[in-house]
């Protein structure tokens, strides 16, 4: 049996974070475990309240999992703290975790911060040099480059700004930009772009969390690292072409969509 660790938010919803990430391994055939870095109440319309749990009790959690368990593949994604992402990367080194996600959460779906200002300087020092695949967004991708993002060269250019902190592999993706849903894929070397057509849907909460944990759970497959990506990308389009019209809000993606492709 392969094995997928998400560390994680918990999204009361159902649509994002930690679930969302446990139904991609599902629907994936993996053995998910979870690490829980902050509780939400959450649903399609927005984020009402956070509560952060202590960087301690998350670093708790980790060693659990990995001193028993221990995982084929692992993603990150919500990490509120300064604190919290220094616990997580510690351990990330600790039990040396190599096929490494992470997806750099850094603002929910409905505009709430999911990350403290002063995180976001640990996320880039400590965290994102220790992944073999970043998946930022538009927004994110700006902010880690640092750079804004308003043409395709511009997405060049900050894909390598951001392998210069470390990752392998940078995927900068195209769903926050106009026209059709291009992914580009930095691998150090060469640029590959993964396009899948828009789908028209307002429903598409928790898209980044299934895109990053369909890449962990591919690399648990035993998956090379594009192959990982590109599946991970035809994983979540149709998750999101199947998406459930749930809530007043941004509905979720269906993951047994994801199930239906295997």
């Amino acid at each position: 049996m392969h094995v997928a660790l998400t560390i994680a938010g918990s999204d009361s919803s159902g649509g994002a974070g930690i679930q969302a990430d446990l139904k991609t391994f599902m629907a994936l055939r993996v053995y998910g475990m979870s690490v829980i870095t902050a509780v939400t109440a959450q649903n399609t319309v927005g984020v009402q309240a956070i509560h952060e749990l202590p960087a301690d009790f998350v670093a708790e959690q980790l060693d659990s999992v990995m001193d028993d368990i221990g995982c084929d593949a692992c993603k990150t994604g919500m990490l509120a703290t300064e604190e919290t992402i220094a616990a997580v990367a510690a351990g990330i080194k600790r039990h040396g975790i190599e096929r490494l996600v992470v997806d750099p959460v850094m603002v929910a779906q409905s505009g709430a911060p999911l990350i403290r200002p002063d995180a976001q300087a640990a996320l880039v020092e400590q965290l994102v040099p220790l992944a073999l695949v970043v998946t930022p967004n538009v927004a994110e991708a700006e902010a880690l480059a640092q750079m804004p993002i308003d043409a395709a060269q511009d997405v060049t250019k900050a894909a390598r700004i951001i392998a210069d902190l470390g990752p392998e592999y940078v995927v900068v993706k195209g769903g926050h930009r106009a026209g059709a849903a291009i992914d580009v894929v930095f691998d150090g070397e060469d640029f590959i772009e993964l396009e899948a057509a828009r789908i028209e849907t307002r429903n598409t909460h928790g898209t980044g969390c299934t895109f990053s944990a369909a890449i962990a759970a591919e690399l648990a497959r035993g998956e090379g690292v594009l192959d990982a990506i590109g599946l991970g990308k035809q994983h979540v389009t149709a998750a999101i072409r199947a998406s459930l019209d749930l809530g007043a809000g941004s509905g979720p993606t269906n993951h047994l969509a994801i199930a239906e492709l295997l």
